[in-house]
């Protein structure tokens, strides 16, 4: 509504539809339950493909006959993309399944149930809560709790200071390097790369955790979103660990209902494929998105058809404990499909993958020889190395949080060392948080 006013009606027809879709799927049965479901879907669906989707499929039947005789000039619509459309638009699509399936009971208070597709804190970029988990919150009488209100606020803290002083900082550079990539030389292109690994990971998981926090302050509980993905030790290890809440809702309302692993080997593979390739689709209307999208479903058939040959070479090589293998493996598939995400098209992201590729041996003897040619990143070599720091920082909590159970030993630990934690990390939030008004990456899906 900040931008668009009109816009809520986009939210209230939708509301009203599936409030109601999900009232007379309970009460029908047969053939009128799966009719209602189908007319709810295709809305949601359908609202979803004329903002995000009509001009890139325009564009692209355009293309086909471009040198042929048939049609004019494409239909363009000059409208803005609602904030955070696709992630209210699953949710709403969510509890319409799950009355279907019987999991939920329609819900028949109109405001709880606009509450549950409006809630503010996870609105824009989630996490994409399922009604089983969220609506029941809404009955509950949350009365003031100093011990979920400490949790929420530290947790809002550590996402801000993801966004503000790691994402943020380090988009200074990716931007400028990724605006105009034949400016700069393989190795800052490496950089770029694996700067917006990071970017992105900070600056998503940042906003779920100030999500998942501003609930936890007034009572409520949001799913998990993310769990150190770029400490997983597979592809499939790493979407399990990754943006959870759409992982997952692709795997109970597209995967599973197709077959999943259910059925032969080649359909097998191929609803992997599909899967990954809406997936990517769903990010944005623009063939790098899909091309990431392919990029994983590649991955993760490949993983699947070499993970016994795999064990046997690590069993010979007696590598298969050395966990950091696999994990900077992944790490750098990961990392590779990024530059599809990143790059503003196909032609330049292949351009970069070019010029990484062969960039790396270039970059490993200059890495040997303790010289690197680091020029015009936008900042100087202490900046560099203040992100590089902050990086790993990170990565060590994160490690510390899982294995040593951090937070539970931080909550037992004696009031100065808490309370000077907190001030430690408001300081270095307000001193080396970079606040330009950017927006957060996930806003625009």
């Amino acid at each position: 509504m900040a931008f668009v006013p009109m816009y809520i009606l986009i939210l209230g027809f939708t509301i009203v539809i599936d409030y109601l879709a999900g009232i007379y799927i309970e009460k029908c049965e047969g053939q009128k339950r799966k009719t209602l479901l189908i007319i709810s879907l295709f809305t949601n669906i359908g609202v979803l493909f004329f903002f995000k989707y009509f001009n890139f499929v325009s564009l692209n039947i355009s293309k086909l006959f471009e040198d042929s005789n048939y049609g004019g000039p494409a239909p363009y619509l000059t409208v803005l993309l609602p904030i955070g459309l696709s992630f209210h638009t699953f949710q709403a699509m969510s509890y319409t399944i799950e009355v279907y399936r019987g999991n939920q009971k329609a819900e028949r208070h109109f405001g709880i149930y606009s509450l549950y597709v409006m809630f503010y804190p996870q609105l824009v970029a989630g996490p994409i809560e399922r009604p089983q988990n969220l609506l029941h919150q809404f009955y509950i009488d949350h009365k003031f709790d100093e011990k979920l209100m400490t949790s929420g606020l530290r947790l809002m803290a550590w996402g801000l200071f993801k966004k503000v002083v790691i994402a943020d900082r380090l988009a200074i550079v990716v931007n400028q390097i990724f605006d105009a990539p034949e400016k700069h030389t393989s190795l800052n292109l490496i950089v770029a790369v694996f700067y917006f690994s990071f970017q992105i990971y900070c600056d998503f998981s940042g906003y779920s955790d100030m999500a998942i926090g501003a609930a936890r302050t007034m009572g409520f509980k949001l799913m998990k979103n993310f769990d150190a993905p770029y400490q997983s030790k597979s592809i499939s290890e790493f979407w399990q660990k990754w943006h959870i809440s759409l992982s997952t809702w692709f795997k109970d309302y597209l995967y599973i209902p197709m077959g999943g692993n259910r059925v032969n080997v080649p359909r097998w593979y191929l609803n992997l494929f599909i899967v990954f390739l809406l997936s990517g689709l769903w990010h944005g209307a623009n063939w790098t998105f899909v091309a990431w999208g392919v990029l994983h479903g590649l991955y993760l058939i490949f993983e699947t058809i070499t993970k016994k040959a795999r064990k046997r070479i690590a069993d010979i090589l007696d590598i298969g404990k050395v966990n950091i293998l696999s994990v900077i493996f992944t790490f750098a598939l990961v990392t590779f499909a990024w530059i599809f995400f990143r790059a503003q098209n196909i032609d330049i992201a292949v351009y970069i993958v070019k010029k990484v590729v062969l960039g790396i041996p270039e970059a490993v003897a200059q890495l040997l020889h303790g010289k690197l040619d680091l020029i015009n990143l936008g900042g100087s070599w202490s900046s560099l190395i203040v992100s590089f720091a902050l990086i790993c920082f990170l990565e060590v909590i994160e490690f510390l949080k899982k294995r040593f159970h951090l937070i539970k030993r931080f909550e037992e630990s004696p009031a100065t060392i808490r309370w000077g934690t907190y001030y430690i990390l408001v300081l270095v939030i307000l001193t080396m948080g970079v606040f330009n008004q950017s927006q957060f990456i996930y806003f625009r899906f």
